[in-house]
């Protein structure tokens, strides 16, 4: 038996980490100041679309792309902006949220319901052709 699930993960995750509504996530699209990272893999985006001008930073890689100390460093991840990540279902965000914050990594949040959420309410969404 598990002594901690995922779901107990999630949840301890949640508690330390900023959560915007889809509605205030809407609001900061398109801001210069605000990246938003997509963390679901390249099969997703092209089957599903991303949200418009989000950066695509896999989840597997995430933790060394934000880590100037890191060979594999992005240099979007220095540039001082506010990141709002997201997922399908903001599992995945919600603890690579939590993960990033404590690596460091500043102002970052998520956004409630993923991309499902996003996208189920009519939000803007944008194709992503296939390489």
């Amino acid at each position: 038996m598990l002594k901690v699930t995922h779901k107990d993960l999630i949840d301890r995750a949640m508690a330390e980490i900023e959560t915007l509504s889809l509605d205030d996530a809407h609001a900061l699209l398109g801001r210069d100041d605000v990246v938003f990272v997509d963390i679901r893999d390249p099969r997703e985006l092209q089957r599903e679309g991303k949200i418009p001008g989000a950066y695509h930073a896999p989840r597997g890689m995430l933790e060394f792309w934000i880590d100037p100390t890191s060979p594999y460093f992005k240099d979007v991840f220095g540039s001082g902006k506010k990141f709002v990540f997201y997922c399908q279902s903001a599992w995945r965000s919600a603890l690579s949220t939590q993960t990033l914050q404590q690596m460091g990594l500043a102002p970052v949040c998520h956004i409630a319901g993923g991309y499902r959420a996003w996208k189920d309410a009519g939000l803007p969404t944008e194709e992503v052709p296939a390489r």
